[in-house]
């Protein structure tokens, strides 16, 4: 038990062997939990998805520096891996749970007009239309785009019109 202890520390007061032995293991555990939580979890870069990210590091990190006890830390990460999992997985199967956690694409711009009502509501202008647009489809302005959707990643997503 001793040798865990000079690995290891406890509290706060840690030297750099027993911060690295942390940072190893918290290294280790968190590819687990990755695998845990999923891989849409760090792929999709939703809101709900970036949730884990957040709280994860901020949990992990406070085992790493001594700030909180070493094995709850783990508890409540690991945890938090399950509950976004279930939650995703919920959110696949029930389309009302999926928009509660998730939330629906909205239309910003339709058939040559700009819905300003959705606009305000996302806070977005038609400056930052225009730059998705010229970056996503190489078109100089709106008059190829039939559509313009606030995605429920964030992004925005743009339908041409067909030739």
């Amino acid at each position: 038990m001793e040798i865990i202890y000079k690995l290891f520390g406890e509290g706060k007061d840690l030297n750099v062997l027993q911060m690295c032995m942390r940072a190893l293991v918290m290294f280790i555990f968190t590819l687990i939990i990755i695998r845990i939580a999923g891989r849409r979890s760090f792929g999709m870069k939703m809101p709900f998805d970036n949730i884990i990210t957040i709280l994860l590091g901020a949990i992990l990190s406070r085992a790493v520096a001594g700030a909180s006890p070493f094995f709850p830390t783990i508890a409540a990460a690991t945890l938090l891996a399950i509950l976004h999992r279930v939650c995703a997985w919920l959110a696949m199967k029930s389309d009302s749970f999926g928009r509660l956690l998730k939330g629906n694409a909205c239309v910003l711009f339709k058939d040559g007009r700009f819905l300003y009502e959705n606009m305000d509501a996302f806070q977005v202008c038609e400056k930052d239309m225009l730059e998705m647009v010229r970056i996503d489809t190489n078109l100089p302005d709106f008059e190829k785009v039939k559509e313009i959707y606030m995605e429920r990643t964030g992004e925005l997503g743009i339908v041409k019109k067909e030739e």
